[in-house]
């Protein structure tokens, strides 16, 4: 190994601010840092005072350092995320939990807008409200906004297709503006309503709702005002079923942080408006960095990546809270203000976090016993000269062999690798053949880790018996892919959890392991995920299938043109039923594109 002259090097070290990367064997970078000095900062690794051992075991594994001046501190602190959250260093803060929180999303430039649940980027035209600590937190608040206020929830090219209100409508969640059963007026009022409950305004619109719902009865309108008087009795619901502080109408996020040993866990109580929507649990990777410096470098790493709240509460201060504050604020082009002492609801709040983060350590520390516990068991089980470090497990979804979706769910130590996860629509196949989909799916997969997408597994399970264990058998060999332990799992003879039966290539009769056994287990436990994906995936390639009008397959038939079409006809079987003249006298339609709907409706079937 080549050995790095830190003496040499720091003599030509630049003091301007700027970002330094630690270079490992190979080229592996093992660590991204920033510094206001450049040189004083690298200089207190390689000169003065002993590190800790977890620097000191990084250090000796460095053999060069790359540095990047930068202009100022904020570019240098920007260009350390970016490169952090690119590469993922060894030796780096990083999240496990690197997915998008829930939002509440509202299209405020259509007509009639529409409210639904999101995920993902934030630069569509709208308004986005959260983000939400979980899934159901926001599905559950949709819902009840949905009742109050009958937002239409459709996508935009089902809305622009209807000629009758649909289901949403009968079961009283949408006010049909698709069919024109509300003003815009009065849409445009109730969305404005819903925003103000969603910013955290409810009391004040329960005393605006309250002169309506006078008004309203006055002009005789009572239907109206009963209207009027649930929405009220609603909106007090929701205020009775979370925190609500009148005193405090802002954005927080209360994050505090728990360690033990090598183990950390961070909370984050999500404040919005007022309202305590709940929390989330993180646990990053410590790298080289102590309690103080990890809850540093998690905030920059948390927040330059999602939206940032006016304020974000932390137990202490922490080095760099001022340039971390004007970087949000700049990126938000609003201010946002990191504080440490506070009193009060925001003490409150942040001692809630606090008991949070201890719990979900205790928690994770006891699953990843367990955990540890499963995969040894599953090792001594299966007779594996190691514990597996990484399991993936194939399973195959349809129904009557429409729409095949095949699932890959991936497990490492710390359990799901949700980022590794892997979907694969099965095409050209006869319906129902399962073996082929397998053979595909499995094809597909390892020829992509071969070329270096991802490592491979220890381990390879597949939901199925000794069918399905062969084609994988097959695809392996195929691909020339060797030292990977294949596994088939079938379920017993009534198909009950606990019976599962295992298959190994050339090793017969079946394993049966103990219905308590800690590795079958964890076999159910992964099965079922794959399962889960699967079946999850089929769900909604088969409902894009059976909403997508087959009008839409018709080229040069805009929205326009189709609602006009269903406006005149009652529907897509009226449209069925017409012929080519019919068609064509409806405004829009000339007499070519009628002859093109009419191809396309009786050669599909």
């Amino acid at each position: 190994m080549t050995t790095f002259d830190a003496k040499r090097f720091l003599a030509n070290v630049s003091r301007r601010p700027g970002v330094y990367r630690m270079i490992g064997a190979n080229g592996e970078l093992l660590y991204v840092g920033k510094a206001s000095n450049l040189k004083n900062r690298l200089s207190s690794y390689f000169v003065g005072k002993a590190q800790s051992a977890k620097t000191m075991a990084m250090i000796a594994q460095v053999v060069n350092v790359e540095v990047t001046a930068t202009a100022s501190e904020t570019e240098a602190l920007l260009l350390e995320y970016n490169l952090i959250k690119q590469h993922r260093p060894r030796y780096n803060v990083t999240l496990r939990d690197d997915k998008s929180f829930p939002y509440l999303y509202i299209t405020t430039q259509h007509d009639y807008p529409r409210i639904s649940f999101h995920r993902g980027s934030r630069k569509l035209p709208g308004r986005f409200f959260g983000p939400y600590p979980n899934a159901r937190a926001t599905r559950e608040t949709l819902l009840l906004l949905q009742k109050l206020f009958l937002l239409r929830p459709c996508s935009d090219s089902f809305f622009a297709n209807r000629s009758r209100p649909c289901l949403q409508y009968q079961i009283k969640r949408c006010s049909a503006p698709c069919v024109e059963f509300i003003s815009k007026p009065a849409y445009a009022q109730d969305v404005a309503d819903a925003i103000k409950v969603l910013e955290g305004r409810g009391t004040d619109l329960i005393d605006e709702l309250a002169k309506r719902m006078e008004q309203a009865a006055a002009a005789l309108d009572f239907e109206r005002a009963a209207r009027i008087r649930d929405q009220i009795n609603g909106i007090k619901a929701i205020h009775a079923t979370q925190s609500v502080t009148r005193s405090v109408r802002a954005d927080i996020d209360a994050v505090a942080l728990a360690s033990q040993g090598n183990d950390h866990c961070v909370s984050i109580v999500f404040v919005r408006g007022g309202r305590n929507l709940g929390s989330s649990n993180f646990f990053p990777r410590g790298g080289i960095a102590e309690a103080g410096e990890l809850l540093a470098e998690f905030l920059a790493q948390y927040y330059l990546g999602c939206e940032a709240p006016a304020e974000i509460l932390v137990e202490q201060r922490i080095e760099g809270a001022g340039l971390l504050a004007a970087a949000l604020s700049e990126r938000m082009q609003r201010t946002v203000r990191i504080r440490a002492s506070v009193r009060g609801v925001r003490a409150r709040w942040l001692e809630m976090a606090r008991t949070n983060a201890g719990i979900g350590l205790k928690l994770r520390r006891a699953t990843e016993a367990t955990a540890v516990q499963q995969s040894q068991a599953l090792a001594e089980a299966l007779m594996l000269p190691e514990i597996p470090a990484r399991i993936e497990c194939f399973d195959v979804s349809h129904t009557l062999g429409e729409r095949t979706v095949a699932s890959c769910v991936v497990f490492g130590p710390e359990g799901p690798i949700k980022s590794d996860y892997r979907r694969f629509n099965i095409e050209g196949l006869t319906p129902g053949d399962d073996y082929s989909a397998m053979r595909q799916a499995l094809g597909r997969r390892y020829a992509r880790l071969k070329k270096g997408e991802a490592p491979m597994p220890d381990l390879l399970l597949i939901d199925g018996g000794p069918g399905q264990l062969a084609e994988a058998v097959k695809v392996m060999a195929a691909l020339d892919i060797q030292g990977v332990t294949m596994v088939g799992v079938s379920k017993g003879a009534d198909r009950r959890a606990g019976q599962e039966r295992l298959f190994r290539p050339g090793h017969e009769p079946a394993m049966i392991l103990p219905p308590d056994s800690p590795a079958l287990h964890l076999i159910q436990r992964v099965r079922d995920e794959a399962h889960r994906f699967a079946i999850t995936g089929h769900r909604q390639r088969r409902a894009k299938a059976r909403t997508r009008s087959v009008l839409e397959n018709v080229p040069g038939l805009g929205p326009h043109k189709r609602r006009e079409l269903l406006r005149q006809f009652g529907g897509l079987q009226g449209i069925s039923r017409a012929g080519i003249d019919d068609l064509a006298r409806v405004r829009g339609i000339g007499r070519r594109l009628a002859q093109s709907i009419y191809d396309t409706l009786h050669s599909s079937g």
